[in-house]
């Protein structure tokens, strides 16, 4: 999973950023996204697309990812996905992600830096990208961003089922499950619920 960072490395930059994020889907909650530059390319813990890990792994990949990467992460949370859509929210919380990632680097290594996005999505970001379709599962940059967004998205579910416990929000992650969407019926809407996303 190191093909694309190490041909970018060849072609002279040493700071490869992976982007992904977790939580497009969801009718409730935040959309959350994470770069991450990996500061060396050997883990214990099994590195791959996040949703073809177990909760258990996710969670071990992701305390070792925080030791070995450079990272940031941003969360766009469901009022601002309902008023400018899911995909600018998505853009969004990519570009917080990669911004605060690269507050941590030397400004003058700017030139030496590449953006590896998942998916077919562009950054409006004065940098060279390359938009990689399941980027999560071809590198391992991404694959770790698709970890540490998918991680953290999950804590802050974890945290709002304690606020809202009648929609079983630690089970699903706010997801259209059938029990998510007949607590929905029964309850209606709390307010973390995406107003702009269909329920029925």
């Amino acid at each position: 999973m190191l093909y694309y960072e190490n041909k970018l490395k060849s072609e002279g930059f040493n700071f490869i950023v992976g982007i992904d994020e977790a939580g497009r889907g969801p009718l409730a909650g935040p959309v959350v996204a994470s770069a991450v530059v990996l500061l060396e390319d050997n883990f214990e813990n099994r590195i791959d697309d996040s949703k073809k890990l177990s909760s258990l792994q996710r969670d071990k990949a992701y305390s070792e990812i925080i030791q070995k990467t450079i990272f940031g992460v941003g969360i766009v949370s469901e009022k601002v996905i309902d008023h400018i859509n899911i995909l600018q929210a998505t853009r969004l919380a990519m570009k917080e992600a990669a911004l605060q990632l690269l507050g941590k680097l030397d400004p003058s290594t700017n030139k030496n830096i590449h953006l590896m996005i998942d998916g077919a999505i562009k950054l409006d970001l004065d940098l060279p990208s390359l938009s990689i379709i399941k980027g999560d599962s071809k590198s391992k940059s991404i694959a770790s961003a698709s970890i540490l967004a998918k991680v953290t998205r999950d804590r802050i579910m974890d945290d709002y089922d304690k606020v809202y416990p009648n929609y079983g929000f630690i089970e699903h992650k706010g997801y259209a499950t059938k029990k998510h969407k007949l607590a929905v019926k029964k309850f209606g809407p709390c307010q973390i619920h995406r107003t702009t996303f269909n329920s029925d």
